[in-house]
């Protein structure tokens, strides 16, 4: 199984951050302060250029809730509710089960910040159940979302825009309390980074619970059966390799969590609605965006690389 083809690539969209060696766009994301680091799994800013009126038509397929502010931009997105469109706005994103298509004309501006699993549960947040492919106004949640965008100051730059990020979920904290995590969810959400073959009941026993409390802790914290977040892992990390936004060093592993192409080519057009071929031959900047963001958080959480070191993708052609 090999899909060595240089992905495809959108020649009229300038991203602020730069692109790597095949073209594809990045972001600005890092890890969290220190402090943050239980509750947060990454901060992210994109910042894109494009002609008035070119219409980018893609897609977000996210393994985290986030909080998102939208500064500018006019997105619309195909959600589990039906069609959802907005132009300068605050919203919670839940994770996504499968690609959710997206279109964005022009150039846009959207930050945030992705909340790792269990977060949510232990501050007393919304249920991540009920944001499984959803995107949901922080009105309901009592969130003004005129408070939330006059925090940003659109002259600032991306790094001042995530420290106002950070300023933001402190105050959440602080209004919630500060326990963690469930420890055995944030070992599972380390399983799947770095085991997305394991079987769920291997998954248990490397968690020391026994398999019906794993699945329910996971379904509370992650908003999927542990199969599902398994599963999703193992196609996140092929589109990463497909994109050339992950460690080349891994792709021959990441082939071998599929029994053959045809297990391959079925659960990622499942999943992604594209066979593997499709995915690279097509331009994909926003997904791309993510899966960039979401490799470099794998590969520091998993301590393959320093936080803020040197991603592998960024340094040679995949």
């Amino acid at each position: 199984m090999q899909f060595r083809k240089a992905p495809a690539f959108d020649p009229l969209i300038i991203p602020e951050q730069g692109v790597t060696p095949h073209g594809q766009p990045l972001s600005f994301n890092r890890a969290p302060a220190a402090d943050l680091a239980p509750w947060v799994g990454r901060i992210y800013v994109s910042k894109i250029t494009a002609p008035a009126g070119h219409v980018i038509c893609c897609g977000q397929f996210n393994d985290l809730a986030s909080l998102r502010v939208q500064l500018s931009g006019n997105w619309e997105a195909e959600t589990l509710d039906g069609p959802r469109s907005a132009l300068r706005n605050a919203c919670l994103t839940g994770p996504q089960s499968r690609r959710m298509p997206v279109r964005v004309t022009g150039s846009f501006i959207s930050l945030g910040v992705a909340v790792r699993p269990g977060a949510y549960t232990a501050l007393k947040g919304p249920s991540v159940a009920a944001l499984v492919d959803r995107i949901v106004p922080t009105e309901v949640y009592g969130l003004s979302q005129e408070d939330l965008l006059n925090r940003f100051d659109p002259d600032d730059d991306v790094r001042g825009w995530a420290l106002s990020l950070e300023d933001l979920f402190r105050d959440w904290i602080a209004l919630n309390g500060s326990l963690s995590p469930d420890p055995v969810t944030a070992q599972f959400e380390q399983i799947a980074y770095a085991t997305p073959s394991i079987t769920v009941a291997e998954a248990a026993r490397a968690c020391r619970v026994d398999r019906r409390r794993l699945e329910r802790i996971v379904l509370r914290d992650f908003g999927l059966a542990p199969k599902q977040v398994l599963r999703r892992a193992r196609a996140l990390d092929m589109a990463s390799q497909l994109r050339g936004v992950a460690d080349s060093a891994e792709a021959n592993d990441i082939i071998l969590r599929y029994y053959d192409e045809s297990h391959l080519i079925h659960e990622f057009t499942e999943l992604f609605g594209m066979s593997p071929g499709q995915f690279v031959a097509s331009p994909q900047p926003l997904l791309t965006l993510s899966l960039e963001s979401r490799q470099a958080r794998r590969l520091e959480d998993l301590a393959r690389i320093a936080p803020g070191g040197q991603r592998p993708w960024l340094t040679a052609p995949n």
